[in-house]
Protein backbone atom coordinates (compact mmCIF):
# COMPACT_ATOMS: atom_id res chain seq x y z
CA UNK A 1 0.00 0.00 0.00
CA UNK A 2 0.98 3.65 -0.74
CA UNK A 3 0.44 5.21 2.92
CA UNK A 4 0.90 8.68 4.23
CA UNK A 5 2.21 10.05 7.93
CA UNK A 6 1.04 12.89 9.21
CA UNK A 7 3.60 13.64 12.17
CA UNK A 8 7.32 12.94 12.63
CA UNK A 9 7.33 12.89 16.15
CA UNK A 10 8.64 9.21 18.10
CA UNK A 11 5.24 7.95 17.23
CA UNK A 12 4.86 8.79 13.77
CA UNK A 13 8.53 7.64 13.39
CA UNK A 14 7.70 4.10 14.70
CA UNK A 15 4.75 3.95 12.53
CA UNK A 16 7.18 4.90 9.52
CA UNK A 17 9.39 1.85 10.33
CA UNK A 18 6.91 -0.43 11.46
CA UNK A 19 4.98 -0.11 8.00
CA UNK A 20 7.83 0.45 6.10
CA UNK A 21 9.47 -3.24 7.47
CA UNK A 22 5.89 -4.85 6.52
CA UNK A 23 7.14 -3.38 3.11
CA UNK A 24 4.45 -0.41 2.04
CA UNK A 25 5.25 2.28 0.41
CA UNK A 26 5.56 5.05 3.02
CA UNK A 27 5.19 8.86 2.91
CA UNK A 28 5.78 11.01 5.99
CA UNK A 29 4.86 14.93 6.33
CA UNK A 30 6.04 16.49 9.21
CA UNK A 31 5.73 20.63 9.52
CA UNK A 32 9.37 21.17 11.90
CA UNK A 33 12.65 20.73 9.86
CA UNK A 34 13.32 17.51 11.97
CA UNK A 35 11.82 14.70 13.59
CA UNK A 36 11.03 14.78 17.40
CA UNK A 37 10.92 17.95 17.51
CA UNK A 38 7.40 18.79 19.65
CA UNK A 39 6.74 16.36 22.48
CA UNK A 40 9.04 14.06 21.74
CA UNK A 41 11.66 16.74 21.89
CA UNK A 42 13.28 16.70 25.70
CA UNK A 43 11.06 14.93 27.40
CA UNK A 44 11.80 12.70 30.51
CA UNK A 45 13.31 9.63 29.02
CA UNK A 46 11.26 7.03 30.87
CA UNK A 47 10.18 3.58 30.14
CA UNK A 48 8.72 2.51 32.92
CA UNK A 49 5.65 0.34 31.88
CA UNK A 50 4.46 -0.56 35.51
CA UNK A 51 3.96 3.19 35.99
CA UNK A 52 2.55 4.00 32.67
CA UNK A 53 -1.05 5.08 34.05
CA UNK A 54 -3.60 7.44 33.67
CA UNK A 55 -3.80 10.79 34.42
CA UNK A 56 -7.63 10.85 35.21
CA UNK A 57 -7.34 8.18 38.73
CA UNK A 58 -9.52 7.98 42.16
CA UNK A 59 -8.18 10.71 44.06
CA UNK A 60 -6.90 13.03 41.60
CA UNK A 61 -8.96 16.12 41.69
CA UNK A 62 -8.80 16.77 45.28
CA UNK A 63 -4.70 16.36 44.71
CA UNK A 64 -5.24 18.93 41.77
CA UNK A 65 -7.31 21.27 44.06
CA UNK A 66 -4.64 21.13 47.10
CA UNK A 67 -1.60 21.61 44.60
CA UNK A 68 -3.42 25.19 42.93
CA UNK A 69 -1.95 27.38 45.67
CA UNK A 70 1.38 25.04 46.21
CA UNK A 71 4.80 27.04 45.24
CA UNK A 72 6.22 23.69 43.69
CA UNK A 73 2.91 22.11 41.96
CA UNK A 74 3.29 19.08 40.11
CA UNK A 75 0.26 20.22 38.21
CA UNK A 76 -0.53 24.07 37.74
CA UNK A 77 -3.72 25.64 35.97
CA UNK A 78 -2.87 28.73 33.67
CA UNK A 79 -4.07 31.59 31.84
CA UNK A 80 -5.83 32.03 29.27
CA UNK A 81 -8.00 28.35 30.01
CA UNK A 82 -9.86 27.73 26.62
CA UNK A 83 -13.86 26.52 26.72
CA UNK A 84 -12.02 23.45 25.08
CA UNK A 85 -9.50 23.37 28.58
CA UNK A 86 -12.77 23.12 30.54
CA UNK A 87 -14.47 20.82 28.58
CA UNK A 88 -11.66 18.12 28.68
CA UNK A 89 -11.67 18.51 32.09
CA UNK A 90 -15.16 17.59 32.75
CA UNK A 91 -14.76 14.23 31.03
CA UNK A 92 -11.67 13.84 32.76
CA UNK A 93 -13.39 13.90 35.93
CA UNK A 94 -15.64 11.64 34.82
CA UNK A 95 -12.73 9.09 33.53
CA UNK A 96 -11.19 9.42 37.39
CA UNK A 97 -13.95 6.75 38.67
CA UNK A 98 -12.88 3.73 39.97
CA UNK A 99 -14.27 1.42 37.43
CA UNK A 100 -13.04 3.96 34.15
CA UNK A 101 -9.14 4.57 36.02
CA UNK A 102 -9.00 0.21 36.42
CA UNK A 103 -10.00 -0.34 32.58
CA UNK A 104 -7.78 2.10 31.19
CA UNK A 105 -4.71 1.34 33.35
CA UNK A 106 -5.60 -2.11 32.58
CA UNK A 107 -5.46 -1.39 29.09
CA UNK A 108 -2.06 1.29 29.12
CA UNK A 109 -0.08 -1.05 30.95
CA UNK A 110 -1.03 -4.01 28.24
CA UNK A 111 0.47 -1.66 25.54
CA UNK A 112 3.47 -0.24 27.70
CA UNK A 113 4.81 -3.66 28.24
CA UNK A 114 3.97 -5.26 24.51
CA UNK A 115 6.22 -1.54 23.67
CA UNK A 116 8.81 -2.02 26.04
CA UNK A 117 9.53 -5.65 24.37
CA UNK A 118 9.01 -4.20 20.58
CA UNK A 119 11.49 -1.56 21.46
CA UNK A 120 13.97 -3.71 22.72
CA UNK A 121 13.60 -6.20 19.52
CA UNK A 122 13.89 -3.12 16.97
CA UNK A 123 17.04 -1.19 18.97
CA UNK A 124 18.48 -4.84 18.40
CA UNK A 125 17.68 -5.03 15.21
CA UNK A 126 19.36 -1.82 13.82
CA UNK A 127 23.71 -1.12 14.17
CA UNK A 128 23.41 1.58 15.98
CA UNK A 129 23.25 2.32 19.68
CA UNK A 130 21.37 5.29 21.55
CA UNK A 131 21.78 6.67 25.25
CA UNK A 132 20.48 4.48 27.70
CA UNK A 133 20.79 3.41 31.13
CA UNK A 134 19.02 0.61 33.23
CA UNK A 135 16.98 0.82 36.66
CA UNK A 136 14.77 2.40 38.23
CA UNK A 137 14.36 4.43 41.65
CA UNK A 138 11.46 5.83 43.00
CA UNK A 139 12.45 8.43 45.97
CA UNK A 140 10.30 8.34 48.79
CA UNK A 141 11.13 11.59 51.06
CA UNK A 142 9.10 10.57 54.10
CA UNK A 143 5.87 8.46 55.71
CA UNK A 144 3.29 10.01 53.70
CA UNK A 145 5.18 8.90 50.70
CA UNK A 146 5.22 5.77 51.45
CA UNK A 147 1.69 5.62 52.22
CA UNK A 148 -0.12 7.28 49.04
CA UNK A 149 2.35 4.49 46.75
CA UNK A 150 1.04 1.77 48.46
CA UNK A 151 -1.87 1.23 46.03
CA UNK A 152 0.09 1.23 43.06
CA UNK A 153 2.31 -0.97 44.21
CA UNK A 154 -0.68 -3.92 44.61
CA UNK A 155 -1.19 -3.55 41.21
CA UNK A 156 2.39 -3.90 39.99
CA UNK A 157 2.17 -7.14 42.20
CA UNK A 158 -0.82 -8.05 39.98
CA UNK A 159 0.91 -7.37 36.85
CA UNK A 160 4.16 -8.79 38.00
CA UNK A 161 6.33 -6.14 37.58
CA UNK A 162 9.55 -6.86 39.03
CA UNK A 163 10.12 -4.43 41.82
CA UNK A 164 11.55 -3.60 45.50
CA UNK A 165 10.75 -2.03 48.32
CA UNK A 166 13.81 -0.64 50.12
CA UNK A 167 14.99 1.65 52.67
CA UNK A 168 17.11 5.13 51.86
CA UNK A 169 20.37 3.21 53.05
CA UNK A 170 19.87 0.49 50.40
CA UNK A 171 18.67 3.84 47.75
CA UNK A 172 21.47 5.41 48.25
CA UNK A 173 24.01 2.05 47.52
CA UNK A 174 22.15 2.18 44.27
CA UNK A 175 22.56 5.86 43.71
CA UNK A 176 25.50 6.56 45.65
CA UNK A 177 25.33 10.45 44.33
CA UNK A 178 22.08 11.27 45.99
CA UNK A 179 22.54 13.92 48.36
CA UNK A 180 23.00 12.47 52.19
CA UNK A 181 21.19 15.52 53.70
CA UNK A 182 18.11 15.37 52.23
CA UNK A 183 16.01 12.89 54.24
CA UNK A 184 14.88 9.52 52.53
CA UNK A 185 12.59 7.22 54.21
CA UNK A 186 12.70 4.87 51.60
CA UNK A 187 12.39 3.67 47.61
CA UNK A 188 10.54 1.72 45.06
CA UNK A 189 14.09 -0.17 42.88
CA UNK A 190 12.35 -1.34 39.38
CA UNK A 191 15.41 -2.68 37.66
CA UNK A 192 14.03 -3.86 34.50
CA UNK A 193 13.09 -0.36 33.90
CA UNK A 194 15.12 1.57 32.21
CA UNK A 195 15.48 5.61 30.48
CA UNK A 196 16.85 6.27 27.17
CA UNK A 197 17.19 9.52 24.13
CA UNK A 198 13.68 9.83 23.12
CA UNK A 199 15.03 12.12 19.97
CA UNK A 200 18.15 10.13 19.69
CA UNK A 201 16.35 6.74 19.30
CA UNK A 202 13.92 8.60 16.96
CA UNK A 203 16.60 9.94 14.44
CA UNK A 204 18.36 6.70 14.35
CA UNK A 205 14.83 5.17 13.44
CA UNK A 206 14.21 7.76 10.76
CA UNK A 207 17.53 6.62 9.43
CA UNK A 208 16.27 2.71 9.39
CA UNK A 209 13.17 3.90 7.87
CA UNK A 210 14.66 5.36 5.18
CA UNK A 211 16.83 2.46 4.74
CA UNK A 212 13.85 0.55 4.07
CA UNK A 213 12.27 2.91 1.92
CA UNK A 214 10.61 5.51 3.76
CA UNK A 215 10.40 8.73 2.66
CA UNK A 216 10.29 11.99 4.74
CA UNK A 217 8.66 15.36 3.90
CA UNK A 218 9.85 18.10 6.04
CA UNK A 219 9.10 21.96 6.81
CA UNK A 220 5.76 20.31 5.29
CA UNK A 221 2.36 21.21 6.80
CA UNK A 222 -0.39 19.46 5.34
CA UNK A 223 -4.13 20.30 6.01
CA UNK A 224 -6.72 18.35 6.60
CA UNK A 225 -7.92 16.87 3.44
CA UNK A 226 -11.68 17.32 2.22
CA UNK A 227 -14.44 14.92 3.56
CA UNK A 228 -15.48 13.64 0.34
CA UNK A 229 -11.50 12.70 -0.64
CA UNK A 230 -10.44 12.02 2.53
CA UNK A 231 -6.85 9.87 1.50
CA UNK A 232 -5.86 12.97 -0.90
CA UNK A 233 -3.60 15.44 0.72
CA UNK A 234 -2.68 18.82 -0.74
CA UNK A 235 0.87 20.89 0.46
CA UNK A 236 2.15 23.64 -0.83
CA UNK A 237 4.05 22.33 -3.79
CA UNK A 238 2.39 19.36 -4.48
CA UNK A 239 -0.86 16.62 -3.67
CA UNK A 240 -1.46 12.93 -3.93
CA UNK A 241 -3.67 10.43 -3.30
CA UNK A 242 -3.03 7.55 -0.95
CA UNK A 243 -4.13 4.26 -0.14
CA UNK A 244 -4.15 5.33 3.17
CA UNK A 245 -3.06 8.09 5.27
CA UNK A 246 -2.23 7.80 8.91
CA UNK A 247 -2.61 10.59 11.48
CA UNK A 248 0.02 10.95 14.40
CA UNK A 249 -0.13 14.84 14.48
CA UNK A 250 0.08 15.29 18.62
CA UNK A 251 -1.62 18.03 19.98
CA UNK A 252 -2.00 19.42 16.41
CA UNK A 253 -4.52 15.89 15.72
CA UNK A 254 -7.53 17.38 16.98
CA UNK A 255 -7.47 20.34 14.78
CA UNK A 256 -6.86 18.20 12.09
CA UNK A 257 -9.36 16.09 12.47
CA UNK A 258 -12.58 18.50 13.03
CA UNK A 259 -13.19 19.63 9.70
CA UNK A 260 -14.10 15.74 8.66
CA UNK A 261 -16.20 15.56 11.27
CA UNK A 262 -14.29 13.80 14.12
CA UNK A 263 -14.73 15.51 16.96
CA UNK A 264 -11.94 14.21 19.19
CA UNK A 265 -11.20 15.34 22.95
CA UNK A 266 -7.45 16.30 22.86
CA UNK A 267 -5.52 18.85 24.85
CA UNK A 268 -2.18 19.98 25.42
CA UNK A 269 -1.06 19.50 28.81
CA UNK A 270 2.49 21.23 28.99
CA UNK A 271 5.70 19.51 30.70
CA UNK A 272 8.70 20.96 31.31
CA UNK A 273 12.36 19.70 31.51
CA UNK A 274 15.56 21.44 31.63
CA UNK A 275 18.77 19.33 30.11
CA UNK A 276 22.77 20.13 30.77
CA UNK A 277 25.96 18.90 30.66
CA UNK A 278 27.37 16.56 33.96
CA UNK A 279 30.74 18.14 34.79
CA UNK A 280 31.67 15.04 36.49
CA UNK A 281 29.46 11.85 35.97
CA UNK A 282 29.67 10.32 39.47
CA UNK A 283 27.88 13.37 40.81
CA UNK A 284 24.95 12.67 38.93
CA UNK A 285 22.12 9.60 38.73
CA UNK A 286 23.62 6.59 37.17
CA UNK A 287 20.27 5.81 35.66
CA UNK A 288 16.66 7.33 36.45
CA UNK A 289 15.20 8.58 39.68
CA UNK A 290 11.43 9.98 40.56
CA UNK A 291 11.00 12.29 43.19
CA UNK A 292 7.32 11.04 44.11
CA UNK A 293 6.34 13.93 46.23
CA UNK A 294 7.08 16.75 43.05
CA UNK A 295 6.46 14.03 40.55
CA UNK A 296 10.12 15.01 38.72
CA UNK A 297 12.23 12.71 37.05
CA UNK A 298 16.02 13.11 36.75
CA UNK A 299 17.48 10.94 34.18
CA UNK A 300 21.00 10.15 32.94
CA UNK A 301 21.25 10.18 29.00
CA UNK A 302 25.18 9.98 28.27
CA UNK A 303 26.52 13.03 29.01
CA UNK A 304 24.19 14.84 30.09
CA UNK A 305 21.50 14.48 32.94
CA UNK A 306 17.72 15.92 32.49
CA UNK A 307 15.22 16.66 35.33
CA UNK A 308 11.87 16.62 33.90
CA UNK A 309 8.15 17.23 35.33
CA UNK A 310 4.93 19.24 35.68
CA UNK A 311 1.38 19.26 34.53
CA UNK A 312 0.42 22.37 33.19
CA UNK A 313 -3.25 23.02 31.96
CA UNK A 314 -4.10 25.96 29.90
CA UNK A 315 -1.51 29.10 28.92
CA UNK A 316 0.60 29.53 25.91
CA UNK A 317 2.54 26.99 24.29
CA UNK A 318 5.61 29.59 24.24
CA UNK A 319 5.22 31.64 27.92
CA UNK A 320 7.36 29.32 30.54
CA UNK A 321 6.59 29.35 33.87
CA UNK A 322 8.76 30.56 35.81
CA UNK A 323 7.81 28.75 39.38
CA UNK A 324 7.78 25.21 37.27
CA UNK A 325 11.26 25.76 36.29
CA UNK A 326 12.29 26.35 39.55
CA UNK A 327 10.86 23.32 41.02
CA UNK A 328 12.51 21.20 38.35
CA UNK A 329 15.79 23.00 39.88
CA UNK A 330 15.22 22.38 43.44
CA UNK A 331 14.53 19.12 43.24
CA UNK A 332 17.70 19.19 41.01
CA UNK A 333 19.59 20.24 43.85
CA UNK A 334 17.39 18.52 46.95
CA UNK A 335 19.14 15.44 44.67
CA UNK A 336 21.87 15.60 42.56
CA UNK A 337 23.35 19.36 43.64
CA UNK A 338 26.73 19.39 41.55
CA UNK A 339 24.83 17.14 38.52
CA UNK A 340 24.14 19.93 36.10
CA UNK A 341 26.88 22.53 34.96
CA UNK A 342 24.55 25.52 34.91
CA UNK A 343 26.43 27.71 32.71
CA UNK A 344 26.54 27.82 29.10
CA UNK A 345 24.49 25.64 27.12
CA UNK A 346 21.46 24.65 29.48
CA UNK A 347 18.47 23.78 27.88
CA UNK A 348 15.05 24.59 29.41
CA UNK A 349 12.21 23.24 26.89
CA UNK A 350 8.10 23.41 27.79
CA UNK A 351 6.70 21.00 25.77
CA UNK A 352 2.80 20.07 24.69
CA UNK A 353 1.83 16.52 26.04
CA UNK A 354 -1.16 15.57 23.51
CA UNK A 355 -3.56 14.13 25.99
CA UNK A 356 -6.98 12.63 26.26
CA UNK A 357 -9.24 13.40 29.04
CA UNK A 358 -9.31 9.11 30.05
CA UNK A 359 -5.82 7.88 29.47
CA UNK A 360 -5.27 5.14 26.63
CA UNK A 361 -4.70 6.59 23.18
CA UNK A 362 -6.35 6.28 20.14
CA UNK A 363 -5.12 3.46 17.50
CA UNK A 364 -6.99 2.23 14.76
CA UNK A 365 -9.54 3.31 12.27
CA UNK A 366 -11.11 6.50 12.37
CA UNK A 367 -14.28 5.72 10.75
CA UNK A 368 -13.50 7.85 7.66
CA UNK A 369 -12.59 5.22 4.92
CA UNK A 370 -8.58 5.10 4.45
CA UNK A 371 -8.20 7.24 7.36
CA UNK A 372 -6.04 5.73 10.60
CA UNK A 373 -5.30 6.88 13.93
CA UNK A 374 -2.17 6.91 16.21
CA UNK A 375 -2.59 9.74 18.49
CA UNK A 376 -3.18 10.85 22.19
CA UNK A 377 -0.34 9.34 23.96
CA UNK A 378 -0.19 12.11 26.78
CA UNK A 379 3.07 11.88 28.73
CA UNK A 380 3.41 8.50 27.99
CA UNK A 381 4.42 8.57 24.10
CA UNK A 382 8.38 7.32 24.40
CA UNK A 383 7.47 4.22 26.44
CA UNK A 384 4.35 3.56 24.72
CA UNK A 385 5.49 4.19 20.42
CA UNK A 386 6.65 1.13 18.96
CA UNK A 387 3.98 -0.60 20.81
CA UNK A 388 1.35 1.37 18.89
CA UNK A 389 3.08 1.40 15.99
CA UNK A 390 2.96 -2.17 15.72
CA UNK A 391 -0.29 -2.59 16.67
CA UNK A 392 -1.68 -0.11 14.04
CA UNK A 393 0.65 -1.97 11.33
CA UNK A 394 -0.76 -4.75 12.21
CA UNK A 395 -4.05 -3.94 11.84
CA UNK A 396 -3.96 -2.19 8.62
CA UNK A 397 -2.84 -5.47 7.51
CA UNK A 398 -5.23 -6.71 8.58
CA UNK A 399 -3.70 -8.77 10.94
CA UNK A 400 -4.56 -9.69 14.46
CA UNK A 401 -2.39 -7.34 16.79
CA UNK A 402 -0.12 -9.48 19.08
CA UNK A 403 -2.01 -7.67 22.07
CA UNK A 404 -6.23 -7.38 22.97
CA UNK A 405 -6.46 -3.38 21.29
CA UNK A 406 -9.41 -2.94 22.42
CA UNK A 407 -10.50 -0.18 24.41
CA UNK A 408 -7.94 1.72 22.10
CA UNK A 409 -10.37 2.90 18.74
CA UNK A 410 -12.49 5.93 18.45
CA UNK A 411 -15.83 4.67 19.24
CA UNK A 412 -15.40 5.56 22.78
CA UNK A 413 -15.85 9.26 22.20
CA UNK A 414 -18.41 8.85 19.41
Amino acid sequence: MNIAIIGAGIIGVATAYELAFDGHQVTVFERHASVAEGASFANAGVLAPGYVTPWAAPGMPAKVIGHLLARHAPVRVARPLAMADLAWMRRWLRACEAGHYAAHRAQLQRLAFYSRQRLHEVAARMQYEFDRSQGYLVLLRGEPEQRIVQPGLALLREAGVVFHEIDGEQARRIEPALKPDTPLAGAIHLPQDEVGNCRQFAVILRDAAQTLGAQFCFDTAVPAPSAAAPTTLRWDGGSARFDAVVLCAGVRSAAWLAPLGLRVPLRPVYGYSVSAHMPDPDLGPRSGVMDERYKVAISRLGQRVRVAGSAEIGGRPDAVNGRAVQTLYKVLDDWFPGAARRTGAVQVWKGARPMLPDGPPLIGASGVPGLWLNVGHGSSGWALSCGSARVLADQIAGRQPAIDARGFDVARYH
